[in-house]
């Protein structure tokens, strides 16, 4: 059942993150349903504007539409991930997304606030919800491309103003995090002291973090022994997210580690197997390893279990 993020929101707060995760595909969407279940947890899918454009945005809703009739005890929010204006609108104008992000984080604080301010009136007339950016994460993933040194922490202060001028229902904030598997040089480490800075500023308010991959290390270790070349990568110790979930974090973004499994899953297959050709014989693989995956990034997320409980609150 698809509901508003809102609702999700009001029951994680201050408790644990539900986990939002980029989708591509069949195989991801029948594996992020099943290791949900698996865990008993509300989930968020995610769909950026290069999933919208790899094979076609209905793709996806049809994908979706299908999995939800498949599942229909799985209780879950559809979000647009990073979306320009235009594509936030497209998506409000479906009636089928049930919130949507506008990333307008490299324009001009007042020109976030303006563009945000727009896209949020659009979506509460239709009675969806707005995720906005302050701040900038670096690295690299799809239309997000931000170097290290351009990377900007949010400011509590700025926060506390964007939000209460733009309308935006939900922050992604930059406390330390970043985009792709390429993670910033040096030890990774999420920002408490700024974290705890804008939850006093903005308390109740339900916050985000991007670019929240883990990387195991085990599954670029697999991937480079199959003949991957991923040097360097490095992710979020995922043991720090119920520290960020009890300070406001509501909501968690998890894409690369995805595309990991998968990338891991076919290259394992196909070199243990060159002599077949049926794509399907590892697609099966890969939803089963997705799911263990889900299910196991929920228990660390603290959303696994949660799921009767949200469905108290929805009234379903």
């Amino acid at each position: 059942m698809i509901v508003t993020t809102k609702k999700l929101f009001e029951a994680a707060y201050g408790k644990y993150a539900i986990g939002a995760y980029n989708i591509n595909n069949l195989e991801q969407t029948m594996g992020l349903f099943r290791g949900n279940l698996m865990s008993n947890a509300p989930f968020i899918i995610q769909i950026s504007r290069g999933s919208r454009d790899y094979t076609d945005k209905e793709m996806m809703q049809a994908l979706i539409t299908a999995a939800d009739k498949i599942f229909p005890e799985a209780i879950f929010a559809v979000h647009l991930d990073h979306g320009d204006e235009a594509t936030c609108y497209d998506c409000i104008d479906s009636n089928f997304y049930s919130s949507v992000m506008i990333d307008a984080s490299s324009e001009s604080f007042e020109d976030n606030i303006a563009t945000t301010k727009r896209v949020v009136d659009a979506a509460h007339a239709k009675g969806l919800v707005v995720e906005a950016e302050l701040g900038q994460l670096g690295g690299v993933e799809e239309h997000v491309n931000v170097s290290e040194s351009g990377a900007k922490l949010t400011d509590p202060l700025k926060a506390k103003e964007f939000v209460e001028r733009s309308g935006c229902d939900s922050l992604a904030v930059a406390i330390g995090t970043s985009h792709g598997a390429f993670k910033f040089s040096g030890s990774q480490s999420l920002h408490f002291d700024v974290l705890a800075e804008i939850q006093k500023q903005l308390p109740g308010f339900p916050l985000v973090m991007h670019g929240s991959s883990s990387v195991p290390q085990e599954e670029v270790e697999r991937i480079n022994k199959a003949g991957g070349k991923l040097l360097g990568a490095k992710g979020v110790d995922a043991n720090q997210f119920k520290r960020a979930a009890e300070l406001g974090v509501t909501k968690i973004n998890i894409d690369t580690d995805g595309r990991l499994v998968w990338t891991r899953v076919h290259r394992e297959y196909f070199l243990e197997h060159p002599e077949v050709f049926d794509f399907r014989k590892p697609g099966k693989i890969y939803m089963d390893e997705y799911a263990k995956f889900i299910a196991a990034k929920n228990e660390k997320l603290g959303s696994a279990n949660q799921l009767e409980e949200v469905r108290k609150l929805v009234g379903k």
